[in-house]
């Protein structure tokens, strides 16, 4: 519905959907071998598609670009200035996007906030620009992302010797 507005946001923003793509890559190539940064785009874009990912963004980006214009209410107003720490609505938001995809897009969520890869560390330099929610709503495009591929390439392996060792041991079929 949104798409193209919400990739044009991110771009105004100085976000590409290729520097969220790297972050996807670097948290699941660990897990899966031959991995490529296309794949990655892909489910970025697969994630940006989705209703509830774009109205985040629309509104987190607002909030931003409302407060970098002094144009919000007292204390509000203070309180994306300073990023202050105990306002914790932009993890609030972000976090909508990562359950698109279950509790492993809530883990990987929580170590971007803390470890701010790549495009994160900029986002949160506080270089001028106010970007309090867009830090976390990246973070959460790029978690919820990396959760799509987890769900979508399951490393059945570990699962099939386990499984096999249990057939006919003791287990009972219902009748």
């Amino acid at each position: 519905m949104f798409y193209r507005h919400v990739v044009d946001l991110l771009q105004r923003r100085g976000v590409s959907l290729n520097e969220i793509a790297e972050i996807v890559h670097e948290l699941q190539q660990p897990y899966h071998e031959g991995l490529g940064k296309e794949q990655c785009l892909e489910s970025v874009e697969h994630v940006l598609q989705k209703r509830e990912v774009q109205y985040a963004i629309i509104t987190g980006v607002a909030l931003d670009s409302l407060s970098e214009e002094q144009r919000l209410p007292q204390p509000l107003q203070r309180m994306l200035e300073v990023d202050e720490p105990l306002y914790g609505l932009d993890e609030i938001l972000a976090l909508s996007i990562t359950n698109v995809y279950g509790t492993i897009g809530l883990t990987s969520f929580g170590y971007l906030d803390k470890t701010k890869t790549g495009v994160l560390s900029r986002l949160n330099n506080h270089d001028g620009n106010i970007h309090v929610f867009l830090d976390d709503l990246v973070a959460g495009v790029a978690a919820a992302a990396s959760a799509r591929i987890a769900h979508e390439n399951p490393d059945m392996e570990r699962y099939r010797a386990d499984l096999a060792l249990h057939d006919g041991e003791g287990c009972k079929k219902n009748d």
